[in-house]
């Protein structure tokens, strides 16, 4: 039997956003990670920004500030020339993002289980009272 609209309860949903830090700054966070694939995809800092819809200047400072925290380069440049520059990643780079993937995919899991452990299936009108009847 079909439940009517008026009946349906919107369903709690949760989502997370983790990331990395090297003596508090972020070198690691989705949105950085997909910053250092589309550099390997398109040989360039300057189309991956484009492709992220963010200025090339944004997107070169957070490499910076990836590389200065973790002392170490990600990203190998090389500078135009009559064809212009290219850009990939260091065998460092590819790894950390490999990693990051790895990590993000059983992070998501494990905060979904865990999530509905302590909300069950999302439907919090009937949840049971933790305060202990406060």
């Amino acid at each position: 039997m079909e439940q009517a609209a008026s009946d349906s309860i919107p369903r709690l949903v949760i989502h997370s956003n983790l990331w990395a830090e090297v003596g508090g700054q972020v070198v690691l966070s989705p949105w950085r990670v997909k910053l250092l694939e589309a550099i390997e995809a398109t040989g360039s800092i300057r189309a991956a920004a484009a492709s992220m819809n963010v200025t090339y200047d944004l997107a070169w400072h957070r490499i910076d500030e990836m590389e200065t925290a973790l002392g170490a380069g990600l990203v190998d440049r090389q500078r135009g020339g009559p064809k212009g520059g290219c850009a990939n990643l260091t065998s460092l780079g590819c790894e950390l993002v490999a990693r990051f993937k790895l990590f993000e995919e059983h992070a998501e899991s494990l905060v979904g289980e865990r999530f509905r452990e302590v909300f069950g299936e999302g439907d919090w009108r009937a949840l049971p009272d933790l305060r202990g009847g406060k």
